[in-house]
């Protein structure tokens, strides 16, 4: 179902994959710095989760700016919290590349609003996350990771020449968030690996991705 999301005076262009029985439970997914939400990988998870029972709200916002990236991702957070059409007890904010990036930025924001976030959000998915710079690993981007409470999934390559194994899971013991992390074996930035299709590495992801939030949203109720 395509929607056009209203954003200051513009319109996110934006993608549902709905279940077939009515979801509780819902991502909000977004692309890297290039492309836009069409990009295979977002579309093979969208359809993976829908087809799983967990509604999938993919939308493209083009900025190369974390700050306006972040302002529209609230943006779409608000809409689907009050959209009619899908009444969902929480959503899980999904971002690949920059766009995992704005996704914690989001996170961080609402948690430290001044209700304290209201729950609806309910945890992160890092899709080669860009800790830092190719090369330039001094700089890390971690503030935001280091402040999020909620519950965070990292899905990296080993080889991703933004993100160094090591530093990555440096920054992760340092987070106070429940945290978990998937290592895809050689791949990149852009999670290609020699010798392996693009689908046999998307069912990985997508699988993975789905069995943590199929946990989190039983931790939510027990």
């Amino acid at each position: 179902v395509k929607v056009k999301i209203p954003f200051g005076n513009k319109y996110l262009e934006a993608i549902f994959s709905v279940p077939e029985k009515k979801p509780t439970y819902g991502v909000i997914l977004t692309h890297g710095a290039g492309g836009d939400m069409n990009f295979p990988h977002l579309v093979s998870l969208a359809a993976y989760l829908a087809s799983h029972g967990v509604l999938c709200l993919r939308f493209t916002c083009k900025g190369l700016n974390v700050a306006y990236r972040t302002k529209a991702f609230k943006a779409v957070v608000e809409y689907l919290k009050l959209s009619d059409d899908y009444k969902l007890s929480g959503v899980f904010l999904a971002g690949r590349s920059m766009g995992s990036r704005a996704a914690a930025s989001v996170i961080r924001q609402l948690s430290q609003g001044d209700d304290g976030g209201d729950g609806f959000v309910q945890g992160l998915v890092c899709l080669s996350y860009p800790l830092h710079r190719p090369k330039l690993q001094s700089k890390l981007r971690d503030e935001d990771l280091l402040l999020i409470r909620c519950p965070v999934l990292f899905v990296s390559g080993s080889a991703d020449e933004m993100c160094e194994k090591q530093l990555l899971e440096g920054v992760m013991s340092k987070m106070k968030a429940p945290k978990k992390i998937h290592w895809i074996d050689k791949a990149n930035h852009g999670m290609a690996v020699k010798g392996r299709t693009t689908n046999d590495v998307m069912e990985e992801i997508n699988a993975q991705v789905f069995s943590w939030l199929r946990e989190n949203v039983q931790l939510q109720h027990k």
